[in-house]
């Protein structure tokens, strides 16, 4: 099974699995997508304390002052029955897979003899003017600028005026500021950009072989060759896809009677401390990212679209440790040190101990033990 080596958000699979989108968007429309997060620290809109992420839960992993088994009735958690279709991994799947991670290790070249299509990046130098006067904030100074026709969003139809043309050409590109462009001195006006093509940027991935294999991923997967990487991708696909199968098959068909609240301001202080990481690592104030990256005008309208995630993510949490309650599934600090040692390949895990506490931790191996337990038991139709 590939180890899932991660940043911090590791400890989040189990407990916060909602994941998030976060782009140049704010479709709230789109699916979410989760991303790896930073060592979260306080901002004004949050706690001025230091987050607790124990907060709630006990020395031993489960939810203090709560039996699981109070607030939930048990679907039949042994013997689940998994469809072929969730745990046969396609072949394209398998390639899309292979294609990402190939995609991590491929490099540019600038290309200047050929004209330039849609879907192309290139790099660029422009200058606006508006009436023959150069305007704020038009111009790349010399210092060029990557674009992709298609995808990066300019006004009106600037990108699509390159297609054609080829690197070393000069010419202009004639636009229309939209009326409510929200700078007053260029909505609804016609500009002029002399534009100049440095070059266009293809990607260049490298070819799958033993030989690439061993000499960049060995070390980090422990894969020496494309059968052992392909092997390994797969069964961890199918881990993954069991894995979901079965956490909405036990969400879906348990009956809970009621949801403590704690576990619901659990998640949602989760959730804010996600996207306030992600904040940081834009380089953004949280608000500022908020608004004009989330599309939300504050925590409470975030937090609402994400309530019923929210409350699914308390209820699996609540239904896992029911199971764990009536399976006799604990763990111990040994469990621990080998969870971080196949995960995270260290044997030091101090650093994540300190940022989340050991009642949060054994929460989270508490999971991975329950879950392990479940797909142990699983029957593959």
């Amino acid at each position: 099974m590939m180890k899932l080596k991660k940043t911090l958000s590791l400890l989040l699979i189990f407990v916060f699995s909602i994941g998030v989108f976060i782009g140049c968007s704010s479709d709230k429309n789109k699916t979410p997508e989760s991303s790896p997060i930073v060592t979260p620290d306080p901002s004004d809109n949050l706690s001025t304390d230091k987050p607790n992420y124990s907060d709630g839960i006990d020395e031993n992993g489960f939810w203090a002052n709560i039996k699981a088994s109070d607030y939930v009735q048990l679907a039949k958690y042994t013997e689940i029955l998994i469809p072929s279709d969730i745990h046969s991994i396609s072949d394209e799947a398998l390639k899309n897979e292979i294609d990402s991670i190939l995609a991590l290790y491929s490099t540019t070249e600038q290309i200047t003899d050929r004209a330039i299509k849609d879907g192309d990046t290139v790099n660029i130098d422009y200058t606006g003017t508006i009436d023959g006067v150069e305007f704020e904030g038009g111009s790349t100074n010399g210092l060029g600028t990557e674009v992709t026709i298609g995808v990066t969003n300019y006004i009106d139809d600037f990108l699509e005026q390159l297609i054609g043309h080829t690197p070393g050409e000069s010419f202009n590109v004639e636009v229309t500021f939209p009326e409510d462009y929200g700078v007053e001195e260029l909505n609804g006006k016609d500009a002029v950009f002399a534009v100049t093509v440095n070059y266009i940027v293809e990607s260049v991935t490298p070819s799958l072989n033993d030989e690439f294999v061993a000499e960049n991923l060995s070390a980090y997967y422990g894969w020496n060759t494309v059968s052992d990487m392909e092997t390994s991708i797969r069964e961890d696909m199918k881990i993954s896809s069991v894995s979901n199968y079965i956490r909405n098959y036990l969400v879906d068909n348990a009956i809970i009677k009621s949801l403590p609240e704690k576990l619901i301001k659990h998640q949602e202080q989760l959730l804010l401390l996600y996207f306030q990481s992600s904040a940081l690592s834009y380089n953004m104030e949280f608000n500022e990212f908020l608004n004009n990256v989330l599309g939300f005008t504050d925590t409470d309208e975030l937090l609402q679209f994400y309530a019923d995630s929210n409350r699914r993510n308390a209820e699996f949490s609540l239904i896992m440790q029911a199971i764990a309650e009536d399976a006799n599934i604990t763990i111990s600090n040994n469990d621990v040190a080998e969870y971080f040692k196949y995960y995270q390949g260290t044997d030091d895990y101090s650093t994540y101990k300190e940022i989340y506490g050991m009642p949060y931790i054994k929460q989270v191996v508490l999971n991975q033990a329950v879950m392990d337990y479940l797909i142990k038991n699983a029957v593959l139709a």
